[in-house]
Formats: structure tokens, sequence, C-alpha cells
């Protein structure tokens, strides 16, 4: 394969379909992050506790399409898939606008994850198409920055519309931005599309794998979601979901493996130690990363007192120590050609800043607490934007669309782990540290930890005192967690080598002139 043209990352045309990548992303985020910190007044006002539901909706939803995502991208061609997406993205937050109930609302919440899902797998997917490894370092850093923009100011945008009715407008502001970075791909995404009818198109789709991952992922999701909070562990309908989700992962891989004639995750992308590393990684990171955004802004409503708003401005130490050394990782990628020492300086960073948020109390100070989330964020930052030159250093560039659909894929599905796997050990800490009987609170409540945080300020004493210290521990055993799964990192870059960086590009998916392109087509 020859070399790709040095100039046609300088050009225009790739610059705004660069940026239409940046929004589209920044969307996707910024959404995730500005519901979290407003749910607890959306589902007071909704009149219901199912508050993981409507979280771990929007997760199910966009990790349960990411593999098929990325094959339909290979298949139909990468500019219908993102438009595709960013159409569910738009139509699920003018539903989850106009919800007059909880169900409507996790509905809305599906259909956007399904957008956000194919949008998180395609930026990255023609972001590989249109710079080649080598170069990508500082383009990985932008990603990072729009990661930090939209989860630093997604929990304030969440914070200042979390009352009632101004919260709807979390979802309609949505409709308008995809609609530009939508009209920015329709014009200017010119790439060509795959050859073949419909039929023989729809035939190389791996119905049966796509199906399997489906269900295993859904299944594992309601256990995780179920478990601890609306059934104990032990629980028939906890423990069934949660086999049949796990046994379904190993019948999903086997079949593609050895059975699906267009698999969507080949055996190969398993069959280095380096690319293996890249993944367990980034399935840690994303783990940690979403428990500080989830469960940072409870520790700031319930044991400070914070309104929705102040919560997401004080997680502002997270977010915005997270841009920086992002984009300073992709550039020292890119001079340096290295990417292992980058990686162990965030696993220690992040070890260092999880340790010290796990000796947090109820009163340490606002301050101390936010300076502890910045050597968070260093580690986060500089994991985002360098876990990905491990997974597609060892394999061929042809090999990009699968390998970033399965990354997304996994990063995501952690996610999921993380949401639920908190708010489990958060549930469960808080029952049995609260006071037994609360003045606002039914003891029926399946969920009490958010059922608590819109009452906590208005408590009389004892119980307020009893209450943020009951938090305070719980939050501090999810972080203990935390330092553990950052140490699990640290031992898995280990195992990763140190390989040189591809300088060419896959030129199947190379931007073309609208002539040019008609001409291949034709």
């Amino acid at each position: 394969m020859e070399p790709s043209p040095p100039t046609s990352s300088n050009s225009r045309k790739f610059w705004l379909v660069f940026a239409a990548l940046l929004v589209s992303l920044f969307l996707a985020i910024m959404e995730s992050y500005a519901v979290s910190t407003a749910l607890p007044v959306i589902v007071e006002e909704l009149h219901s506790n199912d508050f993981i539901w409507v979280a771990s909706a929007y997760g199910i939803a966009s990790t349960v399409l990411l593999p098929l995502s990325g094959g339909l991208a290979e298949i139909f061609g990468r500019r219908p898939v993102i438009l595709s997406s960013l159409a569910f993205f738009a139509v699920g937050s003018i539903i989850g606008g106009a919800a007059r109930n909880i169900n409507m609302l996790i509905a809305a919440r599906t259909v956007q994850g399904a957008g956000a899902g194919g949008v998180f797998a395609l930026t990255q997917i023609i972001l590989s198409d249109l710079v080649t490894l080598e170069e990508r370092g500082k383009y990985n850093g932008l990603f990072g920055l729009a990661w930090a923009i939209g989860g630093g100011i997604g929990p304030v945008i969440g914070g200042s519309l979390a009352s009632p009715s101004k919260w709807r407008w979390l979802f309609y502001l949505n409709a308008p931005i995809a609609g530009v970075a939508f009209t920015l791909v329709l014009f200017f995404l010119q790439v060509p599309t795959p050859p073949g009818n419909w039929k023989e198109k729809m035939l190389r789709i791996d119905l049966i794998g796509n199906l399997v991952i489906i269900a295993a992922t859904c299944a594992l999701a309601i256990a995780l979601t179920w478990g601890g909070t609306l059934a104990p562990w032990s629980s028939p309908r906890v423990l069934a979901p949660l086999c049949l989700g796990v046994v379904g992962f190993g019948v999903f891989l086997f079949y593609e493996w050895c059975w699906a004639a267009y698999p969507v995750v080949p055996l190969q992308l398993m069959s280095n130690r380096t690319t293996m590393s890249g993944y367990i990684q980034i399935t840690l990171a994303a783990f940690i990363n979403i428990n500080l955004i989830y469960y940072l802004p409870v520790y700031y409503q319930a044991c400070k007192d914070a309104s929705p708003t102040a919560s997401g401005i004080a997680l502002f130490g997270l977010s915005f120590s997270t841009a920086p050394f992002s984009i300073l990782a992709g550039i020292s990628i890119g001079r340096t050609k290295y990417y292992r020492p980058q990686i162990w300086i965030a696993w220690s960073a992040l070890m260092i800043g999880t340790g010290l948020l796990s000796g947090v109390t109820e009163n340490t100070s606002r301050g101390t607490s936010i300076g502890f989330q910045v050597i968070a964020g260093i580690g986060i930052g500089i994991l985002y934007s360098a876990a990905y030159f491990p997974v597609l250093a060892p394999l061929p560039v042809t090999s990009n669309s699968s390998a970033l659909s399965f990354f997304v894929f996994i990063r995501t599905l952690a996610q999921i782990w993380g949401i639920t796997v908190g708010g489990a050990v958060l549930q469960n800490v808080l029952q049995r540290r609260a006071p037994g009987s609360l003045p606002c609170i039914s003891s029926s409540t399946g969920n009490l930890a958010y059922s608590i945080i819109p009452c906590v300020a208005t408590l009389p004493e004892p119980f307020k005192s009893k209450v943020r210290a009951a938090f305070a521990e719980a939050l501090r055993v999810v972080w203990r967690i935390m330092i553990g799964i950052a140490g699990a990192g640290l031992l898995c870059s280990l195992f990763m080598k140190s390989l040189p960086l591809h300088t060419t590009k896959d030129e199947n998916w190379a931007l073309q002139d609208r002539k040019k392109l008609d001409n291949l087509q034709a």
C-alpha cells in the first residue's frame, strides 16, 4: 500500500468533516453527563424511582448496536450510517423533551442511545479513515477535548436546567445541534460507497452474531441494574440474566471465530497481546471514568448541600484537567512515536487520584476534593487519548473499522458496568448506614440514594448529619474499588509491546472531490 498523500488532512473539506465529527461526539457526551446531574429532579417530577433505568437505557442502547454500526459502515458506507445515527439521536431527544411519564423517558433515552452508539463508533472509524495512526495523536487530543468540554459543561447545563419543566430543554436543545452536524456530514463527507446491490449487502450482515450480542448485552445490563436494588444479588431475577449474559458473550465469540462468514469481531483482533492489553485498559478506564462522572455530583449534593448546578461546577476539577492532558498525550505520542510511557503515567495518576478521593469525608473541604479530582482527571485524559494506539498498532489498517467498533463497544459496555456496579455499592452501603426511618422518604422505595438526595438539605438533625456521613462512607467504598481497578489497569499495561505507528491509511475510504466521487461510482 502506498503512503497516503500528506495534504489530505489539511484541506478545507477535511476540517469541515472533522468539525462535524467533533460536534457529533460532543453532543452525545454532553447529553449523557447533563442528564446524570439532573436525574434526581427528573425522576422526582415524573413520580418514579427508576433512576437507574433512565441512565442505563442510554448506555444499553448505545452499546448493543455498536458492533452492528461498525458492520453496517463497512457494508453500506460511512455516510449513511452516521447520518442515520444523528437522526436517531435527534428524534430520541425530541421524544425525551416531550416525555410525560418515566416509561416514555426511558423509551426516548433508548432511541437516543441507539443514535449515540452509532456516533461513538463512526466518529472513530471516520477519523481512522482520514488520518494515519502516526498522525492520529493530535486529533485524538482534540477528541479528548470534546470529551472534556462535553463532560465539563454537561453537568453544569444539567444542573442549571434541573428544575421542574426546565429539564426538558436538556433534550430539546440537542435537535438543532444534531442538525448542524447532520448538514456538515451530508455535504462534506464525500467518501466511496461500497459496491453491490441491496440484497448482496444485506447478506453480508452478520445477523446471528448481532442478535446474540444484543441479547447477551441486554441480559447482562438487566442483571446489573436489578442486582442489589430491585432484587438481591442471589435472587433468580438477577442470577438468571447474569448467567445468560455471560454465556451469551461466550457463544457470540465462539460463533464469530468459528462460523461467521462476515464476523463482527474477527479473530485477529484477539491474536496479539498488545491489542488485547489495549482493549482491557480502555475497559477499566471507562469503568473508572463513568463512576467519577456519575457519583462525584452525588457527593456534592448529598454531603455539601450543593445544588445540581453547583455540583456540576464542582466537577470542573475532573473535566478540565482531562482536556489539556488528553491533548498533551496526543501531541507527545505524535512526536515521540511512543505510547507506553504516557499510559503508565496515566494509570499511576488514576491510582493516586482515586486513592486520595477514598479518604474524603463529609467534612473535607470542597477545594481539597476538587484538587483530588484533578489528579484523577490527568489519568483519564491521557488514557482516553492514548489507549487507541496499542489496539491499532499491531493490526493492518484495513482492520480499523472492526477494531474501533469493538473498542467503542467494550468501552461503552464498561460504562454500563460502572454505572450499575457503582450504584449498587452506593445503594447497599446506604441501606446499612443510613437511619432506618427518614421523614421525607418512604421505607418501601427500592432506590434509596437518589430518593434521599433532593431532601438532604431540609432534613432535621440528627438525621442530616447521619445521612451525610452515610453518603460519604458509601462513596469511599466506591473509590476504594476504583483504586484496585486502576492497579489492574497498570498491570495490564505492562503486557503491551512498543510497536511502530502506521504511516499509511486505507485508501478505500479516502475523502474524494464530488466530481471524482461521481466518476468512481458511475
